[in-house]
């Protein structure tokens, strides 16, 4: 068996991706963590439901650790649930960090604080080849999240595939949304035992940002 790790998992593609790796570099993932917004009750950042979360974890395979946080405790909080995972066996946790160097530090000053290690399996690769990548792997993931200064709402609800990304370019956004351009769901790949069916969904509009929820 590999070194036991922990995911901090936002189940959008770069963290699948580096999932994805980690497995392949022969990592035994533990665990899925994710923070949860405690004044909304989905994840941060992302916006994912926690039973659409809880529907990957048994896709995957791999337990689901649910983080409650609000935006005054979350690195104290993370902490916390690193530790736990700590005594749980991990030896480090897996970040989908690609080239932005604050978020690096970020995760690790985390994990040096509770005394693992930190990886990061996309650090420094080329943003466009990662997701390329991700497509040709085979997962599947569809666009939850827009910022409507970068891109319109016709992006909302669509699967990544390479024409996708072409538009997403021509927009001038990033094509990783690496600056917040677009966020993401994965919902199927070759890790997954079953494709998780997107049942409904709704869009609601919040300041600049277009959310599809789905169910």
């Amino acid at each position: 068996m590999g070194i036991k790790v922990v995911i901090s998992f936002s189940g959008g593609k770069d963290s699948m991706l580096s999932l994805h790796k980690a497995i392949s570099q022969g990592y035994e993932p533990i665990a899925l963590m994710t923070t949860i917004n405690k004044n909304k009750g989905d994840s941060w950042f992302h916006d994912i439901s926690s039973d659409l979360l809880k529907q990957v974890s048994s896709a995957t395979n791999i337990p689901l650790l649910l983080v409650e946080c609000d935006g005054e405790n979350y690195e104290k909080t993370f902490e916390a649930a690193l530790k736990n995972m700590k005594n749980l066996g991990a030896e480090a946790c897996v970040f989908g960090d690609i080239d932005i160097d604050h978020h690096k530090q970020w995760g690790e000053n985390r994990c040096k604080n509770v005394g693992i290690k930190a990886i990061f399996p996309l650090w420094q690769n080329e943003r466009e080849l990662l997701v390329k990548q991700f497509i040709d792997l085979g997962y599947k993931a569809i666009i939850k999240k827009v910022n409507l200064q970068n891109m319109d709402s016709n992006f909302l609800g669509k699967t990544l595939t390479h024409d996708l990304l072409n538009d997403i370019k021509k927009t001038g956004s990033d094509v990783c949304g690496e600056n917040g351009e677009y966020h993401t769901f994965v919902y199927d790949g070759p890790i997954f035992s079953k494709k998780i069916k997107l049942l409904e969904n709704r869009e609601i509009i919040n300041e600049n940002t277009l959310v599809l929820r789905l169910h």
